[in-house]
């Protein structure tokens, strides 16, 4: 066995898994992530992140600490998604709030597909809003988020394909944020 062997943890899987990217329940290292948690947060903890841990929704992650002037240390980049992507976000956002809230839904995922998208997002965006072209560059829209980690593709067929929308959209767009925007989108489209 050598130096570097004798160094590793039970959790460095985990913890370079976290660093990938979410780690859900169904992961090989999902066992390990809930028994080391504690060292895992010690470990990141060095390099200024934290351990986020949603049991119950099935998923982790790994974010960075904010000092009390809400600065970070930079381990990792904030990532510009674009105006239409970010529409495609609120819009499941909004849709996986309603399914939560709706206590006569069965199961706990929330699946969609692109007509569904589609069609939310026409209800979504007011007259005056370019929809046409927003509707022929959609796929590129999804694509991005899906790209994203936040919609998991789980069938295709001819003309549709079905989505999961990821827990982890409650957790990077707050009802805060998702508020925020919808009062932005409606004074941009008023200003048309």
């Amino acid at each position: 066995m050598n130096a570097l062997e004798k160094q590793l943890k039970p959790y460095s899987k985990t913890i370079v898994s976290l660093l990938k990217g979410v780690v859900e329940r169904k992961s090989s290292v999902w066992d390990d992530l809930v028994h080391y948690q504690f060292e895992i947060q010690e470990y990141i903890a060095q390099i200024g992140l934290e351990l986020i841990i949603k049991k119950e929704e099935g998923f982790a992650f790994v974010k960075q600490f904010k000092d009390s002037e809400d600065k970070v240390i930079g381990l990792t980049t904030r990532r510009q998604i674009g105006f239409e992507a970010s529409v495609v976000l609120i819009v499941l956002r909004q849709s996986l709030e309603e399914f939560d809230s709706n206590p006569t839904q069965q199961g706990s995922e929330k699946f969609i597909t692109d007509t569904e998208i589609k069609a939310e997002l026409s209800l979504f965006l007011a007259e005056g809003f370019n929809k046409l072209k927003f509707q022929r560059n959609l796929s590129t829209h999804i694509n991005k988020v899906v790209e994203l980690g936040f919609l998991k593709e789980i069938t295709r067929k001819e003309q549709e394909t079905k989505y999961q929308i990821h827990r982890i959209i409650k957790e990077k767009v707050t009802l805060d944020i998702l508020n925020d925007f919808k009062t932005k989108l409606e004074s941009y489209v008023e200003s048309l």
